[in-house]
């Protein structure tokens, strides 16, 4: 299967709509939570469809792996 576009893929699609639902549970947080570990919780959710954004537009199979696997450790 062929995919042209970034926003094709199930993985990234799935990444994004789980940094969503992340960014919803912590905004109900209290403000010391968010402050503290809500921010970086944020972040690592964040995190997993950037790394395969960027791992995406990489010309060698190798380098798309090595940021999906980084997706993969968040």
């Amino acid at each position: 299967m062929s995919y042209h576009n970034l926003e094709d893929l199930e993985v990234y699609q799935l990444a994004e709509s789980f940094s969503d639902e992340i960014w919803f549970i912590v905004n109900g947080w209290d403000y010391f939570a968010k402050d503290t570990v809500g921010k970086q919780i944020v972040r690592s959710a964040d995190s997993i469809s950037a790394n395969i954004a960027e791992g995406y537009g990489r010309f060698h199979y190798k380098e798309n792996r090595n940021f999906c696997y980084s997706a993969g450790d968040q």
